[in-house]
């Protein structure tokens, strides 16, 4: 069976990074991909020290990006934090740094100039990103963010810029963005092809989705061909974890972590 990683989004209602860690290993579950703002509370050195103890791998850290800024000062101050989100990564080990670029900037109506100030953020960033080993993970997500959270929609424009930058950069590909491109398989192979599939997260699309970020499913739960995807990402020559991220304040994040759990590893067995 394919490895699962926990991101933990999944259980940050009734989860800090330690019980999560906690509750992974008692389910078996060796690989975890956590939110910076969980790594701050417990502090860099501590959070590191708990990977390291364990063994852990770290698929990724959530999250860098949000570029865009009205001002060259405001988008210093984004370019910045990036930065910050580098070293991060690194004490962690983590496979990579995950990008969700940003949108439109204050009342801006140029999306275009906006996806160029995304580009123009991550080439100032990934010298040290380089220096440090950390790969650059750009996540698109599904176009109804594409106004105030992400500018970059499918794999395809992901990719585009991948190969204006370089090799250490690459896609985070998270079913629940993506499901619906009906270039999805050419985009996934395009991706292969360029050695730039550096993650893999999965949840389920469900109908009717009452919230349009905080109501994903759990797999098995929507209407997402989920083996399908999985099969064309193999193919294309990734075989890392499947990681499991899901926003469900109404249902999972309500959830003892331990039956959360539970669910994750049947579902994934059974229909992922």
């Amino acid at each position: 069976m394919t490895q699962i990683s926990l991101n933990l989004a999944t259980t940050r209602e009734v989860w800090g990074f330690k019980d999560a860690v906690d509750g992974c290993l008692r389910a078996g579950i060796t690989a975890i991909s956590p939110w910076r703002d969980q790594v701050a509370a417990i502090g860099l050195n501590e959070a590191a020290r708990i990977v390291a103890a364990n063994n852990l791998r770290v698929t990724g850290l959530c999250r860098g990006g949000m570029f865009p800024a009205e001002t060259a000062e405001g988008r210093q101050a984004n370019i910045d934090d990036n930065l910050r989100a580098i070293d991060e990564a690194a004490a962690l080990n983590a496979d990579c740094l995950v990008l969700v670029v940003g949108g439109l900037p204050g009342s801006s109506k140029d999306i275009v100039g906006a996806r160029q100030m995304v580009t123009d953020g991550i080439a100032a960033m990934l010298p040290h990103a380089q220096a440090s080993g950390v790969k650059i993970a750009i996540e698109p997500l599904h176009p109804m963010y594409a106004a105030d959270r992400a500018c970059v929609n499918t794999i395809d424009q992901a990719l585009d810029i991948c190969e204006l930058l370089g090799p250490n950069v690459g896609v985070a590909i998270d079913v629940y963005h993506v499901w619906w491109d009906p270039y999805l398989a050419a985009a996934i192979a395009r991706a292969g092809r360029l050695n730039r599939i550096f993650a893999h997260h999965i949840c389920d699309w469900l109908v009717p989705t009452t919230d349009m970020l905080l109501d994903r499913g759990m797999m098995g739960d929507g209407v997402i061909d989920l083996k399908a995807i999985r099969a064309m990402i193999e193919a294309a020559g990734y075989s890392g974890p499947q990681e499991v991220e899901i926003f469900s304040k109404n249902n999972w994040w309500k959830r003892p972590g331990d039956e959360v759990l539970a669910v994750i590893k049947e579902r994934v067995a059974s229909v992922c």
